[in-house]
């Protein structure tokens, strides 16, 4: 979906849902009014959400786009996953060929693992209560 060079995209894994905004600009990455780099500060996250970046070809995404996102539910981990897989929709909207690179490289695709419901009777979803003879 664009309107006027804004292209957003919508990220989920487990509960968490991301809302993206992006658009060029050599300006900043905000996400729930903090620098990414505030928000997942680690090498290995920083890594994970550039990778549908590095993927299309561009190597400082920081230099290249604003965006900003809004993350909300699960945890960390999975808004992270959230927000990977809201960019990477976002990027797809841009051109046909960004599609065919990320869908190739499986960045598109929703995880689909969600945490199963208990069940009335048990103690979590499949734990039963201890069996008693007598």
């Amino acid at each position: 979906m664009q309107k006027k060079n804004l292209i957003t995209g919508t990220g989920r894994r487990k509960t968490a849902v991301a809302r993206i905004f992006l658009h060029e600009g050599a300006g900043d990455i905000i996400i729930n009014d903090k620098p990414i780099n505030d928000y997942f500060p680690s090498e290995k996250e920083i890594l994970a959400w550039q990778k549908p970046f590095h993927l299309i070809g561009v190597s400082h995404p920081d230099s290249k786009y604003n965006a900003t996102i809004k993350v909300s539910g699960s945890g960390k981990s999975a808004q992270l996953d959230a927000v990977v897989h809201g960019v990477s929709r976002a990027l797809a909207d841009l051109s046909e060929e960004n599609e065919k690179i990320l869908k190739k490289n499986g960045m598109l695709t929703r995880d689909p693992r969600m945490v199963e419901r208990k069940k009335y009777y048990l103690r979590k979803a499949r734990k039963a209560p201890q069996y008693s003879k007598r």
